[in-house]
């Protein structure tokens, strides 16, 4: 038999099975039919509608700590809010058109509010001391809904480090792992009692678990070691807290109780492997030169004050800018591939190599 002659039927008859024959003739017409203009479908998913952003209104506010304020946000109208879980934030909207994201430091249960607590920061950026100054009972505020990139696991064994306002995100946690059934550990670290936020509330879940850890009666900051020693044996850490807190435990974590470590930080990472490099505001504008150990935002934003940004992680798109010319090298977790060949670029994490010159529009 050669490859012009049909094989036999299912019967071993020899000529073409009919079956087969109207099934083959069928998919010869059926397939091309499905290129057609009117039939292809585009292999990708539509773009949806913008999720419009949440109105809340500030429905109470109260000092937790020496220079902390919490807020209580609701809907003006009573109803309920989006879902959210522990160690998801709010990317808020103040009055004067900041955006600044902010861990919810509720119940996870508790539809009709939503609770933040923001350290006030005189050196900051300027949102904790509008959040402290211009943020009373009934101002309206528009807010993203909740996401999270620090998500509690509920591993059978938890500790939870917890720097000062970094409890925020924790404090669900802690909620959590007590409803469960858990075996956690919280320690709050900080320069005195009176700068620990929600002692009294973590010390009502559990006494026990809670553990204060202040630089004055402890002689000074604590190591790594010293903090992960709370760790039940095999237990996953949850840190939040400043950049040397986040760099001493991770130091530690090799040889520590704890099997795993989950950590939020504060602000920006500290810049590895940096180059310098120039960022040049248009076509014809000056030429800035960014130093290896500092961002091109933080460059930017000395020459363009007004030039939004949040969170200075790569995640939130605040500071996104579009490219002209360059070869940037994107460190960022937010832009797609297709978002990065059209030009945009997040100056708080992206970088370029040695001499490469990034000309932005603005």
């Amino acid at each position: 038999m050669d490859l012009h002659t049909p094989p036999p039927d299912l019967y071993g008859r020899p000529h073409a099975d009919r079956f087969m024959r109207r099934l083959t003739a069928f998919g010869d017409r059926y397939s091309p039919a499905l290129g057609s203009p009117l039939l292809r479908r585009n292999p990708r998913r539509p773009v949806g509608r913008p999720t419009p952003p949440l109105q809340l209104v500030v429905a109470a506010r109260r000092e937790v700590a020496a220079d902390v304020v919490e807020l209580r946000l609701t809907d003006p109208s009573g109803g309920p809010l989006p879902r959210w879980q522990p160690g998801a934030h709010l990317r808020l909207t103040l009055p004067s058109g900041r955006e600044r994201h902010y861990s919810l430091c509720g119940d996870p249960a508790e539809r009709t509010a939503y609770r933040i607590a923001v350290r006030r920061l005189p050196g900051g950026g300027g949102g904790s001391v509008e959040v402290h100054d211009a943020l009373h009972q009934g101002t309206r505020l528009t807010a993203r809904r909740p996401r999270n990139g620090f998500a509690f696991c509920a591993e059978p064994a938890v500790l939870l480090l917890a720097g000062g306002i970094g409890v925020t995100p924790l404090l669900p946690m802690a909620r959590e792992a007590q409803r469960h059934g858990l075996d956690w550990r919280l320690v709050l670290v900080g320069r005195s009692a009176a700068t620990l936020p929600y002692a009294d509330e973590l010390d009502d879940l559990d006494p026990r678990r809670v553990h204060r850890r202040t630089d004055d009666e402890h002689g000074g900051v604590p190591t790594g070691a010293e903090l992960l020693g709370y760790a039940p044996p095999g237990a996953a850490a949850y840190c939040c807290g400043p950049a040397p807190m986040l760099a001493a435990v991770q130091g530690a974590l090799d040889g520590s109780p704890a099997a795993a470590l989950h950590f939020e930080r504060f602000g920006a990472a500290p810049i590895t492997d940096g180059e310098p490099f120039t960022v040049r505001l248009g076509a014809d504008g000056p030429a800035l030169a960014v130093p290896a150990d500092r961002s091109a935002l933080d460059v930017l934003r000395e020459a363009r004050p007004d030039l939004p940004y949040s969170c200075h992680q790569g995640f939130c798109g605040t500071c996104e800018v579009r490219l002209l010319a360059g070869a940037p090298d994107h460190r960022d977790r937010r832009l797609t591939p297709e978002q990065r060949a059209a030009g945009a670029l997040l100056p708080c994490v992206s970088r370029a190599a040695e001499g490469e010159t990034l000309v932005v529009d603005l």
